[in-house]
């Protein structure tokens, strides 16, 4: 008969915890790339202050929420509202910012109030992102370049 120690018994205990832990990280990715109306999308505040943060896009009453994949609020963790949004500037994501996962996406420089970012996005979610801009109401100001 095997007796486990005290430390054996913790370690175990971890090790659980944290396969639990993983596991609803990961429920939690899944539902939000398949809810209706989101699309993966990357953001980076401020070029260069910090690196790309994964995470999903919804879009809803001329707002863009913009939600962390990995985290453990369901809430958004910015919302960019789309009367006001300027959009300065577009380019193609380099091999090695995004470690090489990610190809073809564009990048879109970004400025809803003193908020500055950059968005990046496959072809299909850049569509829809620039087809949102320009459903925006006549007479709302949009500033795209």
């Amino acid at each position: 008969m095997l007796v486990l120690g005290a430390a054996d018994m913790m370690a175990r205990d971890v090790l659980i915890v944290a396969a639990l832990l993983v596991a609803l990280l990961l429920v939690r990715a899944l539902v939000l790339i398949r809810s209706r109306g989101s699309v993966l999308c990357c953001l980076r505040p401020m070029p260069g202050e910090r690196g790309w943060r994964v995470g999903v896009a919804r879009y809803a009453e001329g707002r863009l929420k913009w939600i962390p994949l990995i985290g453990l609020l369901p809430r958004p963790r910015h919302v960019i509202v789309r009367r006001g949004l300027v959009v300065s500037g577009r380019r193609k994501v380099g091999p090695g910012e995004f470690f090489g996962f990610l190809e073809g996406v564009t990048a879109l420089e970004c400025r809803s109030g003193e908020f500055g970012f950059e968005l990046a996005m496959g072809y299909r979610a850049l569509t829809g992102f620039v087809a949102w801009l320009e459903s925006a109401p006549p007479g709302a100001h949009l500033d795209v370049a």
